[in-house]
């Protein structure tokens, strides 16, 4: 390893992996009402086994989600319908990292909330 490389480098490295696994993982997966809670906590754990993961919190936006629902009665999880905050901690570095929809953008956008040293 480079001894260049930061624990903070490292800590922003992990945090994009993990928000990059977690869009293309579970982006369209079918899910309705019933299923939206159960699907946000499914998440939440399935990412929590990723290591330096301290702390995550996915929200599905129900109002889309209820807009988008089809005559079948369910639909497909989209990006935009994610907001995500996650804490990261590598050796001295703390990342807190996010996933939201930007309007504006018209794009799920991953993002850095803040970045420090611990303790």
């Amino acid at each position: 390893m480079k001894r260049d490389i930061t624990d903070r480098d490292h800590a922003l490295f992990e945090a994009g992996i993990k928000l990059g696994a977690l869009y293309h993982q579970f982006v369209g997966t079918p899910l309705n009402l019933e299923t939206l809670e159960g699907l946000e906590k499914t998440i939440e754990k399935s990412i929590s086994l990723q290591p330096y993961l301290r702390k995550i919190n996915v929200s599905i936006n129900r109002d889309m989600v209820r807009d988008k629902l089809g005559r079948s009665g369910y639909c497909e999880l989209e990006g935009k319908m994610l907001e995500v905050h996650a804490e990261i901690v590598y050796g001295s570095a703390r990342a807190k990292v996010g996933l939201r929809y930007d309007k504006e953008l018209d794009y799920p956008l991953m993002y850095i909330e803040e970045i420090s040293k611990m303790g």
